[in-house]
């Protein structure tokens, strides 16, 4: 096998080796079999019908979306964190900062500010991708110098030194025409939508423009590419397929490395319709967890005279945009009084609705004591928090 691109000498630190230059993506052949065409094919049927799934009130499960996405981005980089963490890590003043969970709301951060660029009509940018970039890092810690820029630096990937490294990437002097290129690619309409994400987003993933975070940034991207193209207003969460099989996911985009571009694009379409099938699984479960909670509210009601209008009713559709319930969250957002609102929490967790959840150590200013939240709902977009 070839390798799609050259090998040039570079110096580091006193040392040579060899870093890799992908071929531009303006002079590669990115023709595909008829089996990765169909596959891309029938992937975009499944995007097509996951978006059909959601429906004209899609809000409220696109935040559950978003939040599945984040996480699994995170995950194949080996940052986990619970998912009540999360949420709060989302609203937090900056106490918890360079936190697993702040870095993984960063990973959430960056992605929503793609899929509102994408709704747009302004072509990407070296900016826009850099602006994700400094969301994503904003609880990392990543030094100030190296985030949201471009690296200066020479990059690799895998091993602690570019002499041991699995792939050492373009040396910084090759960045400026490799972006250009891959700019010029993402933002013209050439390929099909599907085959565009995957080769985009391999291709960024060989660039390495930034010193971290390149891969979330470059599953950001295939968020960005596949709400554009695909005139969506949610994109299905990806990375919880690729995540799925990460060691799939590598080969392929070694694969790509070495000009199998159909394979790779093969492998992604699966990759994006098993997403796809996801997200229309998730609509269903929250339906089904809605029938629950009315069932279960109706029969405590029964037993406790609950009126069909009472706060407590009113505050299940503060879900599942909230995964995390306070009374001051619920007062503000029912105009409700704070002993109005924590009176109807408390009714739900007494109709094995909600579940009382105290934060084990605040860590950031005002970060309330008493939380509640929807076991049922938190292992839609992850493990249950109450499992450390």
């Amino acid at each position: 096998m070839e390798l799609a691109g050259t090998e040039v000498p570079v110096v580091w630190r006193g040392r040579r080796v060899s870093a890799f230059v992908p071929q531009l993506l303006a002079e590669r052949d990115l023709s595909l079999d008829a089996e990765a065409a169909a596959r891309c094919g029938a992937a975009e049927v499944s995007v097509s019908q996951g978006a059909e799934a959601l429906g004209d009130d899609y809000a409220p499960l696109a935040r559950l979306l978003l939040r599945a996405e984040g996480i699994a981005s995170s995950y194949i980089e080996g940052v986990t964190a619970p998912v009540v963490d999360v949420v709060l890590a989302e609203h937090d003043d900056g106490g918890g900062a360079q936190s697993p969970a702040a870095w993984v709301a960063g990973n959430l951060a960056a992605a929503n500010e793609a899929i509102v660029h994408a709704s747009g009509t302004q072509p990407l940018s070296v900016g826009e991708l850099c602006r994700w970039h400094e969301a994503l890092m904003a609880g990392s810690p990543t030094p100030a110098q190296y985030v949201g820029r471009i690296r200066e630096e020479q990059g690799w990937i895998g091993g602690s030194t570019p002499l041991e490294a699995h792939l050492v990437t373009p040396p910084a002097t090759a960045l400026d025409g490799l972006l250009a290129d891959l700019l010029a690619f993402v933002n013209g309409a050439g390929l099909d939508p599907i085959a565009a994400a995957a080769i985009a987003h391999a291709q960024f993933e060989i660039i390495h423009p930034f010193a971290d975070g390149n891969g979330r940034i470059g599953r950001v991207l295939i968020s960005w590419l596949l709400t554009r193209r695909l005139r969506l207003l949610t994109p299905p969460p990806v990375s919880v397929r690729l995540a799925a099989d990460v060691g799939g996911y590598t080969a392929g985009l070694a694969q790509y490395r070495f000009g199998q571009t159909s394979t790779w694009v093969a492998w992604f379409a699966d990759a994006v319709s098993g997403a796809s099938r996801a997200q229309q699984e998730l609509v269903g479960d929250v339906k089904r967890i809605r029938r629950g909670w009315e069932t279960k509210l109706s029969v405590y009601g029964k037993v406790r005279s609950l009126r069909s209008d009472a706060g407590a009713r009113r505050v299940l559709d503060l879900l599942p945009p909230h995964l995390v319930l306070t009374a001051p969250v619920v007062a503000s957002a029912l105009g409700l009084t704070r002993q109005g609102a924590g009176t109807a929490l408390r009714t739900l967790a007494d109709a094995g609705i909600l579940t009382p959840f105290r934060a084990a150590a605040p860590s950031g200013r005002g970060r309330p004591a008493q939380l509640y939240v929807s076991e049922e709902l938190l292992g839609l977009a992850g493990s249950s928090p109450l499992r450390r």
